[in-house]
């Protein structure tokens, strides 16, 4: 197994592709955090802000002007944990938490950019971005075929400051092109939308020999089309004859189940707006929210409610309308 691979249901796009003992190609932040001690500051969301001239700081420093937004300095577990805008001084002053910064309330589009490094030099790129729901939520995220060549410029600029001697996958997230978050990985929530076999090929050779070799040239527009229930709830995970059904209809590429069903649901990190379930891969829109709404059903009979205390559990699934 090439990929060093935390979650399960994504062992399916990387079983089977040979790679040497002594390689190791990080999939999660804590892996990349330990092996790259020398680049290991990108987590540092302070430090990143401060490498692109961003008027920023602590909480405990008095923003100039409002609003502003607000994160942890840290964030090893994704989802937008911690996160939110702070619109005034007022405000500002209610909500100010130790290991947390503020920084411009950026605009325009937010998109996830995987890049090929090497020494530093960018030498692959590939853009996602989601359709936004409350609460942290996505619908679905599109792969782009095309490029983002403001993007690419912006951020390939940035790796050639910060990032000269390191090679691997690195992992942008920028809102209007500027960077919000950098990771020393990949997303790898889609390596089948990326090509598939000879895509996982290329990036063990990344790690294996520092050199990027891969034919992009019939790269296509996927998408992603995820499945969120309510949190509080224990869900089971749907039968594996449904799956493979669903894995079979035309224009699917995977299905992945995104949950421990043997762990309580709070043991996940998820966003705050609801409980993620379930996430297919597919080269058709329609058909990939066809597919949705099967598992949805499924999800839907096999739910246990958990009662909160003061307020009743909702059970019914959300973001999949």
């Amino acid at each position: 197994m090439p990929i060093c691979e935390a979650d399960p249901w994504r062992l399916q796009y990387f079983e089977g592709v040979p790679c040497p003992d002594d390689v190791r190609v990080p999939t999660e932040d804590g892996d990349a955090w330990t092996w790259y001690p020398a680049y290991k500051w990108v987590y540092n969301k302070l430090s990143v802000a401060e490498t692109q001239g961003f008027v920023c700081g602590p909480h405990g420093i008095e923003p100039p002007a409002f609003p502003v937004f607000s994160k942890p300095v840290f964030n090893m577990r994704g989802m937008g944990i911690g996160s939110r805008v702070i619109r005034t001084e007022r405000e500002y002053k209610a909500n100010q938490r130790p290991g947390h910064i503020w920084m411009p309330l950026l605009d325009g589009e937010h998109v996830s950019t995987d890049v090929a490094v090497v020494d530093g030099e960018a030498r692959w790129w590939r853009h996602t971005y989601g359709l936004p729901l409350e609460g942290g939520m996505f619908d679905y995220w599109t792969v782009l075929a095309e490029p983002r060549p403001e993007i690419e410029a912006y951020c390939g600029e940035w790796l050639g400051r910060n990032l000269r001697g390191y090679t691997g996958m690195v992992n942008f997230e920028t809102i209007g092109s500027r960077i919000i978050e950098a990771h020393l990985r990949f997303a790898d929530q889609w390596p089948d939308l990326y090509g598939g076999r000879p895509w996982v090929e290329a990036l063990v050779h990344l790690y294996a020999a520092g050199e990027w070799i891969y034919d992009d040239s019939e790269r296509r527009t996927g998408y992603s089309v995820v499945l969120f229930g309510a949190h509080n709830v224990e869900f089971s995970h749907p039968p594996a004859e449904l799956l493979d059904e669903i894995r079979a209809m035309p224009g699917v590429t995977s299905v992945q189940v995104t949950f421990h069903q043997d762990r309580p649901p709070a043991w996940h990190a998820m966003p705050p707006g609801g409980f993620r379930l379930a996430i297919v891969n597919c080269w058709d829109l329609e058909t990939g929210m066809r597919a949705r709404d099967r598992l949805a059903l499924s999800f839907w009979s096999t739910q246990h409610m958990r009662p909160r205390r003061g307020r009743k559990a909702v059970a019914a699934p959300v973001g999949n309308d």
